[in-house]
């Protein structure tokens, strides 16, 4: 079959550099694919959806979550004030307080595209898609007293455990599944199809294999490679294009931007960045530009010279759009706890009252009002959950508003 190189980051989120590996937190799984026609990055985490799908709301999640600018330290009443007051954001957080909140390795856990992108066939008809890595490995996880006595450890456990398997030669490998949604079905289905807090039932639209990702080689200097890489959900080659997500539509901007802060405007010239194949786009100038500023040819097209045709793999169908534009997508959808209800009665008995005491450990620190107003979202997602989360809590559920 068809072999395409990549190169893989993975991260923690609320972090920084420096941060042990083993915290309960999202997984960064970020890949850039070095394809024939330039590079394709799939940014994306360890889970199928997000806590939010406003993207005004995203430097907001990070102030939250991050360390609090008067003490320098994180707080859980912050982190849980935040959460809490996005109802949206249960998904997220029941999933990040389960079991599966502190993967054991970066090689036991799955990866998830997380967004809603599409598909361009030969027949330029356009297929909405979900892209998943299922983990070959299996999935392992720690508890939090598991973690808490590894931290004390090793702080780079997860880094020391991929770079010694791939050293060793056993790579790690993901299968990768995609879910492929019919464009017209995106206004037939109950929920929707473009909220980064939601996932698409597999019984609607079934994993459909596609490929193997196996990693084989380590960096061979962690500051070219990892350090310099840039992942722009932006960078996509013909046949795979952009959603109405709203979460998607911002980070379309946001990552390029970061980027030619951190790293400059020709970021996209470091090596480990650069496409393997040549491409032909007229941007030119700014600051360390290093190959040949493209010489003499013209910067401008149309012209009449032949140059710089534009390429008619790029095109796409029109997309029908109707209603209002705002923040978030006009089409109504307040129901944040059918879904998280659903996993939660997807859990084995003792994978609920694990997540019952993660989250009461978590919570234990935050106001009892921000307590009280989690264990009300639990109750409206199943009321086993919320009197699961009261009792760990120690707190009546006559306490809870109704």
């Amino acid at each position: 079959g068809k072999k395409t190189e990549l190169f893989a980051r993975f991260t923690t989120v609320a972090g920084e550099r420096g941060a042990a590996d083993a915290e309960r937190d999202i997984r960064g799984f970020a890949l850039k694919f070095y394809t024939e026609e330039g590079n394709w990055d799939l940014v994306g985490n360890n889970t199928p959806v997000f806590f939010l799908r406003d993207p005004l709301k995203f430097p907001d999640l990070n102030h939250a979550v991050k360390r609090d600018p008067r003490t320098n330290l994180r707080s859980a009443r912050n982190n849980w004030d935040f959460w809490t007051s996005l109802p949206e954001a249960l998904h997220q957080v029941t999933i990040v307080m389960s079991d599966r909140g502190i993967p054991a390795t970066y090689r036991h856990m799955h990866g998830f595209g997380s967004h809603t992108f599409s598909f361009i066939n030969a027949k330029n008809e356009r297929y909405w898609v979900k892209f998943h890595f299922k983990s070959q490995q299996g999935i392992r996880n720690l508890s939090d007293a598991e973690a808490e006595a590894l931290i004390g450890k090793d702080r780079e456990s997860h880094q020391r455990d991929l770079y010694e398997s791939i050293e060793a030669g056993n790579f790690p490998k993901w299968t990768l599944k995609v879910q492929i949604m019919p464009e017209a079905d995106a206004a037939k289905v109950p929920y929707h199809p473009f909220d980064l807090t939601k996932i698409w039932p597999h019984q609607d639209y079934p994993l459909i294999d596609v490929g193997v990702l196996e990693l084989n080689r380590n960096p061979e200097n962690f500051f070219a490679e990892v350090e310099q890489s840039a992942f722009n959900p932006a960078n996509v080659v013909p046949g795979i294009g952009f959603s109405p997500d709203k979460m998607l539509q911002g980070r379309l901007f946001s990552y390029g931007d970061a980027q030619r802060y951190r790293l400059g405007v020709n970021h996209h010239l470091i090596p480990v960045n650069a496409a393997r194949c040549p491409v032909h786009s007229y941007h030119r100038d700014g600051a360390m530009r290093v190959d040949g500023n493209h010489g003499s040819t013209l910067g401008y097209e149309p012209n009449s010279y032949g140059e710089w045709a534009e390429q008619p793999d790029f095109t796409e169908p029109p997309l029908n759009l109707e209603g209002a534009a705002d923040h978030w997508n006009h089409r109504e959808d307040t129901d944040y706890y059918s879904q998280p209800g659903a996993l939660f009665r997807l859990m084995t008995p003792a994978q609920q009252q694990v997540l019952f005491e993660n989250t009461a450990r978590s919570l234990g620190e935050a106001p009892r009002e921000i307590q009280i107003r989690h264990i009300g979202h639990c109750l409206k997602a199943d009321p086993a959950y919320g009197e699961g989360v009261a009792k760990a809590l120690g707190i009546a559920l006559s306490e809870v508003p109704a």
